[in-house]
């Protein structure tokens, strides 16, 4: 079973109440990097193709593209491929916010 992982601002203890992290935001951030791309619809296909409506922001890597999704102020990304990891301590880093399993 693949590793799911979520970037939030739920756990800073900083402020008083979480502040979480907003799509125009992600926009901003990863309009900044040519390695991602946006789309509103995610698409698998295997023994049945399913098509996912959201908003993804779509790292290219190595031949294919990998999704970071964003969802009601969280964004979520599978750890199935270990190059993501990097990528995924960037970009949260880059939206002041932390990495939690799930």
């Amino acid at each position: 079973m693949a590793q799911r992982y979520r970037i939030t601002r739920a756990f800073q203890e900083d402020e008083n109440t979480a502040q979480t992290i907003t799509l125009e935001e992600c926009e901003q951030y990863f309009e900044s990097r040519s390695d991602f791309t946006y789309t509103t619809a995610f698409t698998v296909t295997g023994s049945v193709t399913m098509t996912v409506e959201g908003h993804f922001f779509m790292w290219k890597y190595d031949g294919s593209e990998i999704p970071f999704r964003y969802y009601e102020g969280d964004i979520y990304v599978s750890g199935i491929n270990e190059a993501v990891v990097p990528i995924m301590i960037e970009v949260a880093s880059g939206l002041r916010a932390d990495i939690v399993e799930g």
